[in-house]
């Protein structure tokens, strides 16, 4: 059964849809003609204001926090390969779950991301890395109907569905969301 998740209370600020991929930053650029090579449809567009959290995306695009598919980098222990989680914005990631699944993890700094990735933190895209790192998808993205999910810069973001991304990706879906347990 799909869902769609609630909007947000606010009107969403006017995004601007450049009329030229040339037009774009150089990250989100290269993602906008990744995502033209693949065939996906929607367009690279631009927020107003920084959508480095999720928060501050679903904002900007009048979305639940949930439909914000953010873009979380981290570094297996054994060999220092990235491992990418795709998860609701409305999740925190449960790093015993993601080890569970690829081996022990540790935190990603900056420069680790911007090397694995090619994107600085808050822009991180699930497609187009520097380095093709090892990557899961948040079940919990799967009961929506639309996603956000960054452009490879701070303020480009495009739309997809769950399958889309998953189709883009090529990531297996899996249980990572941390629970409260009572």
């Amino acid at each position: 059964m799909t869902r769609s998740a609630p909007s947000a209370p606010s009107p969403p600020s006017p995004l601007f849809l450049p009329a030229d991929i040339d037009t774009l930053p150089d990250t989100a650029r290269r993602v906008a003609l990744l995502l033209r090579e693949r065939e996906h449809g929607n367009a690279v567009v631009l927020l107003p204001e920084t959508g480095k959290t999720s928060a501050e995306a679903a904002a900007g695009l009048g979305c639940s926090v949930a439909q914000i598919a953010k873009s979380i980098l981290f570094r297996r222990r054994e060999d220092d390969a990235p491992v990418l989680v795709v998860a609701s914005g409305a999740n925190r990631v449960d790093k015993m779950k993601v080890a569970a699944k690829v081996g022990e993890i540790a935190r990603a700094d900056a420069k680790f991301v911007r090397e694995k990735t090619g994107y600085a933190i808050g822009g991180v895209c699930p497609i187009g890395h520097a380095t093709l790192p090892l990557t899961l998808i948040d079940e919990d993205l799967l009961a929506l109907d639309s996603l956000w999910a960054a452009a490879g810069h701070p303020h480009a973001v495009f739309n997809l569905t769950p399958q889309e991304l998953v189709a883009l990706t090529g990531a297996p879906v899996a249980d990572v969301a941390l629970r409260e347990t009572a």
